[in-house]
């Protein structure tokens, strides 16, 4: 008979017992060979000691595995070692919408519901059981009984078996449908936008730059386009309106360009949308590609009884995406919509280099007008406007600015005003205009008393409609002691008809205060808003065509009625008339012979700056 070993140290008590005393039994057989029936009888017994000594750690072991696995709000699918599920607890088939039946007998992977899935989890398993992985997890679409696929995240784990190195596989999964819905609406709205659907600006930015990324070798074109009039739609009709404009827009851009050359549509913000194409491109077939949409816009969009037709601007730049980063590109088609704009909207504008080096140069001008006023650099021009009966007299003398720029010289205010309406920087440099001039006016009067001239200041249209500009006209009069009288504003048509400000009102007040006011009027209907809106206007200022038309060497018998009537008409209206633009004393002649009391222009050449100013007063007073 086989010895048998003496237990080791540190066994446990109970199984030190019952080895000890069955080695007695099976020791003290007394010389008499054991039956192969009684030895079989001694080594049951001794399985049945050993069995009673670990049941009860046991049982307790097994009873807490089987209450968390049916109690467990994850679903868990028992496998054999090959993976086909022996069982699966009761939060797997509610899950899945199936009874324990129809899962027992299928394999592990045969819950993917696509085959991407299938072949996910079973390289997860094939990874599991070959390998040192512990845990393999995944988010899966798995098959749903009613809803045909639902969102999971899916864990396969291993448990070891009876056998050394026997592994079998264990699923758990939990529902993961809502949160990967809410995750991929989320998605969405961070890369689309919510009122159109289109791709939104940070996506068409990653988008753009991928498409200019290292290696890019194709044409690229990008179309920026602006809705025409977009606020009066709004203003008019309510935003809900203005909205299913908008949507309306996106579906018309998506349905010419989506399907073509790899086009991508987005809304970049307001009604401002963005195209952009890859591919074998040239200019011609990106134009045509925007004249339809521009066309397509164009065709009303009926809502609540409403034909809304929609016009749009678009600039255009087809260039080789290694040509320049997405900075430059951006810049060039916003230069383009830009031109296409103030070219009269309605249409689209192709990026030009030639002309975007010219502009680049003024809208560089622009952006320093600030610091050029801050450093001095702006200085006041003087220009005299003469009586006709005697040019040497001075009738008003006229201040304007000009800029003493340090690389291009001298500037005329036609050169750089148009640019400080752009940046915002017209009412600084008017502020400026109307304070310089008064402290000249104020040490004309100081020299020359009351022989001093009167100064005209033309108003810039945004000071013009400016809220405070009564406020300035005032401190300025009172801080350089001047009477109202000395100083003379003068506005246009444009400014008059401003909707943005209360210029109307603001006159009457510096009428009321002794400021005498100035219109310039190129015609009759020019003339008419004096009587039809009251304006306390004293004199006006022909200019234009109908006073260029008397520079002719025979000038038209028309020419010559229009500006009589002009004037007959300014005299029912007890105002005094000058004229500008007067290029030669034959033409300052005839304007006298109509009826023209004064004039400035190219026929008195004289202009002064700074102090020269008193030397021209002196000068003309003589």
């Amino acid at each position: 008979m086989k010895r048998w070993s003496v237990p080791e140290p540190g066994a446990a008590p109970g199984l030190v017992d019952v080895a000890r005393r069955w080695a007695a039994t099976l020791a003290d057989t007394k010389g008499v060979t054991l039956p192969p029936e009684d030895l079989e009888r001694f080594l049951l017994e001794v399985a049945h000691d050993a069995v009673d000594l670990a049941d009860p750690g046991h049982d307790a072991a097994l009873l807490r595995f089987t209450t968390l696995y049916a109690a467990s709000p994850l679903g868990i699918a028992l496998a054999d070692p090959d993976g086909i599920i022996v069982e699966a607890n009761d939060s797997l088939c509610r899950l899945l919408d199936r009874r324990p039946d129809q899962l027992r007998g299928r394999h592990l992977t045969e819950l993917g519901a696509t085959g991407h899935d299938v072949t996910r989890l079973k390289s997860g398993l094939e990874q599991l059981l070959s390998t040192d992985l512990e845990r393999f997890g995944e988010r899966v679409l798995l098959e749903h009984a009613t809803d045909g696929q639902l969102w999971a995240d899916a864990t396969l784990i291993r448990l070891p078996g009876n056998r050394p190195g026997s592994r079998y596989p264990v699923l758990m999964v939990s529902d993961a449908n809502e949160l990967h819905l809410l995750q991929e609406r989320l998605l969405h709205q961070n890369v689309h936008d919510p009122l159109t659907g289109l791709a939104n600006q940070s996506s068409f930015t990653t988008k753009l730059e991928a498409a200019l990324g290292t290696g890019a070798r194709d044409q690229i074109a990008l179309v920026y386009l602006d809705i025409d009039g977009f606020k009066v739609i709004n203003d008019g009709l309510g935003l809900g309106v203005g909205d299913q404009v908008l949507k309306g827009v996106a579906n018309k851009l998506s349905a010419v360009f989506n399907g073509r050359h790899d086009a991508f549509v987005a809304r970049l913000s307001g009604d401002g949308f963005a195209i952009l194409l890859r591919g074998d491109l040239a200019a011609p077939a990106v134009i045509e590609l925007v004249e339809r949409a521009l066309e397509d816009l164009a065709e009303p969009i009926y809502l609540g009884g409403h034909g809304i037709g929609v016009s749009a601007s678009a600039g255009i730049v087809v260039r080789a995406a290694i040509e320049g980063g997405a900075a430059e590109l951006l810049r060039a088609a916003e230069i383009a919509l830009h031109r296409a704009k103030e070219a009269g909207k309605a249409q689209w504008m192709l990026f030009d280099p030639e002309l975007d080096a010219r502009d680049r140069g003024r809208y560089q001008l622009g952006a320093v007008i600030a610091g050029a006023l801050e450093n001095g650099e702006f200085s006041l021009v003087y220009r005299p406007t003469v009586k006709l009966a005697d040019t040497g007299q001075l009738a008003v003398v006229n201040a304007g600015l000009r800029w003493n720029h340090p690389e291009k010289g001298e500037l005329d205010s036609d050169e750089f005003y148009p640019l400080a309406q752009t940046t915002g920087m017209t009412v600084p440099l008017g502020r400026w205009l109307l304070a310089e001039s008064l402290a000249a006016a104020a040490r004309w009067r100081g020299r020359y008393g009351e022989g001093a001239p009167d100064v005209c200041v033309r108003l810039p249209s945004r000071l013009a409609i400016d809220p405070d500009l009564v406020l300035l006209v005032k401190e300025q009069l009172d801080r350089h002691n001047l009477p109202a009288l000395a100083l003379r504003l003068c506005t246009d048509r444009d400014s008059v008809l401003d909707p943005r400000g209360e210029v109307l009102d603001s006159f009457a007040v510096l009428s009321d205060l002794g400021v005498q006011l100035v219109l310039c009027v190129s015609g009759s209907a020019d003339l008419e808003l004096i009587p039809q809106h009251r304006l306390p206007v004293h004199h006006v200022i022909l200019s234009g065509p109908v006073v260029d038309a008397l520079d002719a060497e025979e000038p038209a018998e028309t020419d010559i009625r229009h500006l009589s009537q002009l004037v007959t008409r300014a005299r029912e209206l007890n105002l005094r008339i000058g004229a500008e633009g007067v290029r030669t004393h034959e033409q300052g002649a005839r304007l006298r012979q109509l009826g023209v009391f004064a004039a400035r222009g190219a026929f008195i050449n004289d202009s002064a700056t700074g102090d020269e100013v008193d030397e021209l007063i002196a000068r003309h007073s003589r």
